[in-house]
């Protein structure tokens, strides 16, 4: 693999792509996408978190994989959280 030399400070490195100088980012897919992982990873975190509440120690699946699974939707629920964020404010700062 080939690399480019970095640019001097203050000077842009050359374009070696194709796409337009005004190319952007898909915001309003961006944005579907991340209301909807929020909502369906915040609908999946309650869901398996009131589960594993009501799992005994000899149910399959266990309440302890639950929790874990549960606090692996929390998780995503925080990163498209923090992704709807960042396009809102990407947004905003489109718009004159």
């Amino acid at each position: 693999m080939v690399s480019l030399p970095s640019p001097p400070p203050g000077r842009h490195r050359r374009r070696s792509g194709t796409e337009p100088l005004t190319a952007r980012s898909a915001l309003g897919l961006r944005l579907i996408l991340s209301i909807g992982g929020v909502t369906l990873f915040i609908a999946l975190t309650v869901l398996l978190a009131f589960w594993s509440a009501s799992s005994g120690a000899k149910d399959s699946p266990g309440p302890t994989s639950l929790a874990v699974l549960a606090g692996l939707c929390g998780l995503f629920a925080v990163i498209a959280a923090v992704d709807l964020v960042v396009v809102l404010r990407r947004r905003s700062q489109e718009r004159p």
